[in-house]
C-alpha cells in the first residue's frame, strides 16, 4: 500500500462512498489523509448508513457534513440522503453545494430545508451529468438561465412541480437520455390534470405512482419505457419507432394510444393490467423482432378472455421467452383447449416458458401441454402457483391431480428442465 500513488488511494477510498468510513480510513496515515483531502471523488451522507445520524441534532449534523465536505477538493459525486431527519438550514446546504458545484458530476439530494433551496439556480451552467432529487419543489424554470448542458440522467421523487415547469426543465437539458418520475406532485393549472413532455434525446423513461387525466410523451429516440403503479385516463406515446423495451406493472389506463411504429420492439412485459385484447394486439402485432413477451395477471376487457397463441406464433417468429398466467372466466374454461389448439404454428425459438395460475382447475395441465406442443425447442419451464394456507379437501385433490398430470406430461419432455415456484 505504501508504494501505491496517492491518486490511486484516493480512487480506492472513493469507492467506500460512506462519509463515516472515508473519515475513519483517512486516519490510517498521512498519505491516506492526503488522498482524502486532494483525490477523493465521491462522498455520501446517508441516514441509513449510520443510525447515529438520526440521533444527532440537526445543527450537529450540519457541522459534521460541513467539516467533511470542506476538507475535500474536487469532489465529483456528492450524495446527501437524509430520510427521517429534521429540516436543515438552507444556508448550510447552499454552502455545501456552492463549494462543490464546479467539479460535481453526480448529485443525489434528499434534504428538507427551511426555506426551500433552489437546486436549479445553484447547479445550473455547471458540469452536472446526473441529478437525483427528492422531497423538493421546483417552480419558475428558466431554460435559458437554468441550463444543464451536460446532464444525461434526471430523477425526481416526491417533487412538487407543474407540468409546464417539467417540460421547461427537459428543454433545459439538451442532452438528457434518462428520466425518472416517482410520485411527483403535479400542480393543477386547470380542471384537467395533464402532463405533456417532449424530448428529442430521451432514451429511457421510468414513471411510478402518477395519477393523471392525460399523459402525453413525445420522444423520438425512446428505447425503454416503464410504467408502474400509475392511474391514467389517457396515455399517449408519440415516437419514431425506436422503442425496444416496454413494461407496465400494476397500471390502470383507460385509453392507451401509441402513435409510434413498434417494428423494433424486443421486450413486452405487462403485469396486473386490464386492456382490450384486440386493441393491444393491434399495437404490438407488427413487432416482428419481439424476443421476450410477458403477460401476467392481464385481464382482457372484451369478449376475448384468452391469449391467442396462434397469433403470437405467427407475429413473433424470433420470440425466445414467453410468460403467461392462466386467467379464464368460468364460462370459457370448457373451450380453452379449442382455442389453444386452434392453428398449428410452432414457436420454434422459445426456449424458456414461465406459466402460472391464481386459481387452479382441472384444465391447467392441459393448457400447459398445449404450450409444450408448440415449443419444440424448449429448454426450461417454470410453473408459478398460488397455494392458500388453509385448503379444502377439493383443493388438495386438485393440487394432487395437477401434480400427477404434470409428471405424466413431462415424461414426454425429459430434455426440459422443470421448476415450480409456489406462493
Amino acid at each position: 500500500m505504501d508504494r501505491l500513488p496517492v491518486e490511486v488511494i484516493g480512487n480506492i477510498l472513493s469507492h467506500l462512498r460512506a462519509a463515516r468510513d472515508v473519515v475513519i480510513a483517512s486516519t490510517t496515515c498521512k498519505k491516506w489523509r492526503e488522498a482524502c483531502l486532494k483525490h477523493l471523488h465521491m462522498l455520501s451522507f446517508n441516514s441509513d448508513d449510520w443510525p447515529v445520524f438520526r440521533d444527532l441534532t440537526t445543527s450537529r449534523l450540519e457541522i459534521l457534513i460541513t467539516q467533511t465536505v470542506f476538507q475535500t477538493t474536487g469532489l465529483q459525486g456528492l450524495s446527501i440522503l437524509m430520510d427521517g431527519v429534521d429540516e436543515f438550514s438552507a444556508s448550510a446546504v447552499i454552502a455545501w453545494l456552492m463549494y462543490t458545484r464546479e467539479t460535481l458530476r453526480c448529485l443525489f439530494y434528499n434534504v428538507r430545508t427551511t426555506p426551500n433551496v433552489n437546486i436549479l439556480d445553484i447547479c445550473a451552467r455547471q458540469k452536472l451529468e446526473l441529478l437525483v432529487l427528492a422531497h423538493n419543489s421546483i417552480n419558475g424554470v428558466d431554460p435559458n438561465y437554468q441550463r444543464f448542458t451536460f446532464l444525461k440522467s434526471l430523477s425526481l421523487s416526491y417533487v412538487s412541480i407543474s407540468s409546464l415547469d417539467l417540460n421547461l426543465l427537459l428543454a433545459a437539458c439538451p442532452n438528457i437520455e434518462s428520466l425518472g418520475l416517482v410520485s411527483p406532485e403535479i400542480a393543477i393549472t386547470d380542471a384537467q390534470v395533464t402532463v405533456e413532455l417532449t424530448s428529442q434525446t430521451l432514451k429511457k423513461v421510468y414513471i411510478e405512482a402518477i395519477s393523471l387525466d392525460k399523459f402525453t410523451l413525445e420522444a423520438d429516440n425512446l428505447v425503454k419505457l416503464h410504467l408502474k403503479d400509475c392511474a391514467l385516463e389517457l396515455f399517449e406515446l408519440i415516437g419514431k419507432g425506436t422503442l425496444k423495451h416496454f413494461k407496465m406493472d400494476d397500471v390502470s389506463i383507460l385509453h392507451l394510444d401509441i402513435i409510434d411504429p413498434m417494428d423494433d420492439l424486443e421486450t413486452i412485459d405487462v403485469n396486473n393490467f386490464t386492456i382490450i385484447w384486440s386493441k393491444f394486439y393491434q399495437i404490438i402485432s407488427k413487432s416482428c423482432k419481439l424476443k421476450r413477451l410477458r403477460l401476467w395477471n392481464v385481464v382482457f376487457d372484451d369478449d376475448v378472455d384468452f391469449v391467442d397463441l396462434e397469433s403470437i406464433a405467427l407475429c413473433f417468429p424470433e420470440l425466445n421467452y414467453l410468460a403467461l398466467s392462466y386467467e379464464l372466466r368460468d364460462e370459457l374454461k370448457e373451450g380453452v383447449l379449442h382455442y389453444c389448439l386452434q392453428g398449428s404454428s410452432l414457436m420454434k425459438n422459445v426456449t424458456v416458458l414461465d406459466l402460472g395460475w391464481t386459481v387452479l382447475d382441472e384444465h391447467f395441465s392441459d393448457w400447459v401441454g398445449c404450450l409444450l406442443e408448440r415449443c419444440r425447442n424448449l429448454k426450461k419451464i417454470t410453473i408459478h402457483g398460488v397455494v392458500s394456507e388453509s385448503k379444502t379437501h377439493v383443493e388438495c385433490h386438485m393440487l394432487a391431480s395437477f401434480t400427477s398430470s404434470i409428471v405424466r406430461l413431462m415424461r414426454r419432455y425429459i430434455h426440459v428442465d422443470v421448476q415450480f415456484v409456489y406462493e
